[in-house]
């Protein structure tokens, strides 16, 4: 299928590792030109080197900032004034029992989480509404919609989400631009992969018995009964990012294996 992403520039937020570099990879090889961004220069390059070795001649441009705070998204907004796709993929969670959980942890997820979003949408977005013409996507997490007991504050910051994309999208009436959310189920990113190896110590178990164990004991619902992977999402994101989903707007998608046990 042609997408017909190129010569459409691209900012993926938090896109040095997990779902944020499979959507960048997949953006990249559809001939979108992405910003890879990250707070350390150091693994901004190497994923700009890792997805050029995958796909020769793929346009990718550094963006080394802190999104999560105010100044790190001025230094964007500063060096890349106008995009044509926004993916608020940025995002922080930790398990952590309620009543332990800090005010400062409560701030610190609103920052990264919605504040990150907000601001770089306050300003993308309104440029594209200006040029009929435009994406602008939230991951957020089956989370959203089925919150968590052990991270009670990540779980707001994903529904909060799931409003603030669909205010926005009212904004967009009558031009080419859309805004939609993403709702991942739980999925196989590099730091999960390494947390299955030490999650049964005791037991000599190959990482897809780990994988299977996890599921059928902490996801039972999930239909597909494994984790899900990267490219996966990416893929998702990728074709709600080209103009053929031009009539997929003010959507929340689930994808998440039918973990969520819901019609809608």
């Amino acid at each position: 299928m042609q997408l017909h992403l190129q010569g459409k520039t691209a900012l993926v937020t938090g896109s040095t590792a997990g779902i944020g570099k499979a959507i960048a990879t997949s953006l990249a090889a559809e001939g979108a030109t992405v910003l890879i961004n990250g707070r350390s220069e150091e693994k901004v390059t190497n994923t700009i080197h890792e997805i050029q070795d995958r796909h020769a001649g793929a346009k990718l441009e550094s963006v080394v900032a802190d999104l999560g705070t105010e100044q790190g998204c001025q230094q964007v907004i500063e060096k890349f004034a106008d995009v044509d796709i926004l993916i608020n993929n940025l995002g922080i969670f930790e398990a952590a029992e309620y009543f332990d959980i800090p005010d400062e942890d409560w701030f610190r997820f609103f920052e990264v989480n919605i504040m990150s979003g907000v601001r770089l949408s306050r300003h993308y977005l309104n440029r594209m509404i200006e040029k009929k013409e435009g994406r602008v996507i939230f991951i957020a997490s089956e989370a959203a919609v089925m919150p968590s007991q052990e991270m009670a504050h990540y779980s707001a910051t994903k529904t909060m989400q799931l409003s603030i994309s669909r205010s926005l999208a009212e904004l967009t009436k009558g031009t080419n631009v859309t805004v939609n959310t993403v709702m991942p189920g739980s999925t196989l990113t590099e730091g999960v992969e390494s947390w299955l190896d030490t999650l049964y110590p005791n037991e000599k178990m190959t990482a897809e018995e780990a994988e299977k164990r996890f599921m059928r004991e902490n996801r039972p619902t999930s239909i597909i009964q494994r984790l899900i992977r990267p490219e996966e999402i990416a893929n998702l994101v990728t074709f709600l990012s080209s103009p053929l989903s031009s009539a997929i707007n003010g959507s929340a998608y689930r994808i998440d294996g039918g973990l969520v046990r819901s019609v809608f």
